[in-house]
């Protein structure tokens, strides 16, 4: 599906190329290429974050051993939280990061799903 809406938005691009070298001069048509490859870049920016959340949805981080960059895949997940995470270890369960507050409820509930400790 995402390989196919990319393909659609490359090839609307196209279209409206074709078109526009029929239809106007170089600089209306640079100027509707500009534009349109702005959408479509908007599209691409969109579909890889879709992609990257997709990657990590169905899977469990464990909140001793997790990278950095592991937790940042977690749902708006920043940085410092991942840091604020890592200094925290170890953990005996992830509930943890709400006793600590290492994290607000609001973005526990959005990882809970996707953390575990392994024993």
């Amino acid at each position: 599906m995402i390989l196919r809406k990319m393909n659609s938005s490359i090839g609307l691009t196209l279209l409206v190329v074709l078109t526009a070298c029929q239809q106007q001069n170089s600089q209306d048509l640079r100027e509707q290429t500009a534009k349109t490859t702005a959408e479509v870049k908007s599209d691409a920016k969109a579909v890889a974050q879709g992609i990257r959340e997709g990657w990590s949805r169905n899977k469990t981080h464990d909140l001793n051993t997790a990278s950095k960059d592991e937790l940042v895949t977690l749902p708006d997940l920043t940085e410092g939280q991942a840091d604020r995470i890592i200094a925290g270890r170890p953990y005996s369960d992830p509930s943890e990061l709400l006793k600590r507050r290492i994290l607000p409820k609001a973005e526990y509930d959005k990882i809970a799903d996707q953390i575990t400790v392994k024993k």
